[in-house]
């Protein structure tokens, strides 16, 4: 009989998985599964459950929670010498990596796409030391995620990232950088960067642009100038507000490998997640190297065609 560990987040959310975990785990009995439980106790529980077990314990390893538990098994897992499939019932407020890969909204679709999906091999993004699964920024807006509290998360849902955001706006910090990539280095004051495997991110759906592949081994960077005065700090939001790239603030191009070196350290976030002050960051793209469970009518839509 196959083996599959779920891990899952009791918390994220509005504690919507609770009432349905006998009906989940009925579904991935029903798969041919012979499941273990375990409810994560503290942060980082997740990767380190997923980095201690042996590799021919399971066959399949479903987790259920928002970004910070899919970012966490995702760097467990990348951490391995042996990788088992990964299969995501998201939970969590945006969920804007789930979205992107056509992972069903419904808690019992998703699980059911977790046993019997598609295999993809999917990007997955290196950070210096460290790992991300869809997202690594720096400026404004990235600390709203982990500084908004989840009540307020639960309860606001997205309009709770926007709300703290906006609080920031009249006080913007910028960022003078030496960005190289490819055959190009870029010198700029930024107020605002992303590197992205996602075609949403924070509930934006078409900053990115449209043409994102989740295998290709390219990411989307996005930066945003520093406004030099208040007209175009205007331009900015009225163009994040209809979620349109405005060259005429913004670099935006697609690279697998990217470095950002500042005089001074900046805070990045990766997945939502708070990760640590940086002066030099490397960041390369893991082609390939995540097999995660989509459903099988969209696996078409998120390859490099």
């Amino acid at each position: 009989m196959k083996r599959l560990l779920f891990i899952y987040n009791p918390h994220a959310g509005k504690e919507l998985l609770k009432p349905k975990l006998s009906d989940i785990i009925d579904i991935f009995v029903k798969a041919g599964y012979e499941v273990v439980a375990y409810p994560t106790q503290a942060y980082q529980d997740a990767y380190k459950k997923v980095l201690k077990y042996n590799a021919e314990d399971y066959d399949l390893i479903v987790c259920s929670g928002g970004d910070g538990t899919i970012d966490e098994v995702v760097t467990g897992m990348m951490r391995r010498s042996e990788r088992t499939p990964v299969g995501y019932i998201p939970t969590g407020t945006t969920n804007d990596f789930a979205n992107s890969l056509h992972i069903p909204k419904g808690l019992l679709k998703a699980a059911d796409n977790a046993v019997n999906g598609a295999l993809f091999p999917c990007d997955v993004g290196k950070f210096n030391d460290d790992i991300f699964v869809y997202v690594a920024a720096f400026g404004i807006f990235t600390d709203v995620s982990y500084e908004t509290k989840q009540e307020m998360k639960n309860i606001l849902g997205h309009m709770a990232y926007i709300l703290e955001g906006t609080k920031r706006l009249f006080n913007v910090p910028s960022y003078r950088i030496k960005v190289t990539h490819d055959d190009e280095v870029i010198e700029d004051e930024f107020i605002f960067g992303m590197v992205t495997n996602s075609r949403s991110v924070g509930g934006f759906r078409n900053m990115i642009g449209k043409q994102v592949a989740f295998d290709d081994g390219l990411f989307e960077v996005t930066l945003i100038k520093r406004p030099t005065n208040p007209i175009a700090l205007q331009e900015i939001i009225a163009a994040l507000l209809i979620e349109q790239v405005d060259t005429k603030h913004m670099y935006t191009f697609k690279t697998g490998h990217i470095t950002f070196e500042s005089l001074e350290e900046i805070p990045w976030t990766l997945d939502g997640e708070f990760g640590g002050e940086h002066d030099e960051v490397v960041i390369d793209n893991l082609n390939k190297q995540l097999e995660i469970m989509v459903p099988h009518k969209h696996i078409d839509e998120l390859t490099d065609v």
